[in-house]
C-alpha cells in the first residue's frame, strides 16, 4: 500500500515507543510512505517547539524520512473539502502521491473517513486492518 502518515502520527512514532511507532515501522519496511516538504516542515516544526529535540537530531530525522519515504508536491485541493485548511496539503499529498491511505489523528481529517479513493483512519484502525 502508498500511505501517507500524518505529522501528529510521525512525530508521535519518533518522540515516544508506542503503537504510532509500531505502525511507521511497519509502514516503512512493508508499504510505500509518501511525503511532501510540507509535512516534513510541520514535522520539523513540532519536533522544535513541542518535543524540543535539538536541530542535528531533527534534521537527521529529516533525512531519514526523506530516505525511506517518496517526496511528492502536494495536489492543490478545493477548500471546501475540509474544515482545517492546514490539512488540505495532507490530503493533496496523498492525491498526488497515489496513496491509498492516510493514517491520522486529526479529528478534521478523520470526520472525513476516506477523500476520493483515499481512505483516512487512526494509527490504531491501521494497526487493525495489517493483523
Amino acid at each position: 500500500m502508498r500511505i501517507v502518515l500524518d505529522t501528529n502520527v510521525i512525530v508521535a512514532a519518533f518522540a515516544a515507543r508506542g503503537l504510532c511507532a509500531e505502525v511507521f515501522e511497519v509502514c516503512a519496511s512493508s508499504h510505500i510512505l509518501v511525503i511532501s516538504e510540507y509535512i516534513l516542515a510541520e514535522i520539523n516544526s513540532a519536533f522544535m517547539k513541542k518535543v524540543k529535540l535539538p536541530k542535528e537530531i531533527i534534521r537527521d530525522v529529516a533525512d531519514y524520512l526523506r530516505d525511506v519515504a517518496e517526496i511528492v508536491e502536494p495536489e492543490r485541493i478545493d477548500e471546501s473539502v475540509c474544515r482545517d485548511k492546514r490539512d488540505l496539503p495532507v490530503i493533496g499529498t496523498a492525491t498526488n502521491g497515489n496513496a491509498d491511505l492516510i493514517v491520522t489523528g486529526d479529528a478534521d481529517l478523520l470526520t472525513l473517513k476516506s477523500y476520493q479513493k483515499i481512505d483516512i483512519m487512526t494509527p490504531r484502525e491501521l494497526w487493525n486492518r495489517l493483523r
